[in-house]
């Protein structure tokens, strides 16, 4: 299981020139405060961003659920925002990457 012993927490270049850091910030509270201990977390989780009325939306899925919970934040959408961007787990290092540089690390 991921996500149960965190060491250290880093966002991706990709992620920290393409994302506000209150949006980084809300994947590390959406894992602590409505996923662990509620689900089994993978070492991969994959979030979407998505507008709705202007405002984000971050969609949690995992393996074979396309879309298991979203979460509404305050802040304004901006269509320059990456789509998706997964965060992975490696022995307690938790990393917020776009898809694209995974294959980097």
């Amino acid at each position: 299981m991921g996500f149960d012993k965190t060491v250290g927490r880093y966002a991706s270049f990709g992620v920290v020139t393409s994302l506000p850091g209150e949006v980084i910030d809300s994947f590390w509270y959406v894992i602590d405060e409505y996923l662990k201990g509620v689900l089994p977390l993978k070492n991969v989780l994959r979030f979407s961003v998505k507008n709705r009325k202007g405002k984000i939306t971050l969609v949690f899925s995992q393996g074979k659920h396309r879309n298991l919970m979203a979460i509404d934040l305050n802040s304004r959408f901006d269509p320059f925002y990456p789509s998706s961007v997964l965060i992975i787990d490696k022995q307690g290092q938790e990393t917020i990457m776009l898809p694209d540089e995974v294959n980097l690390m």
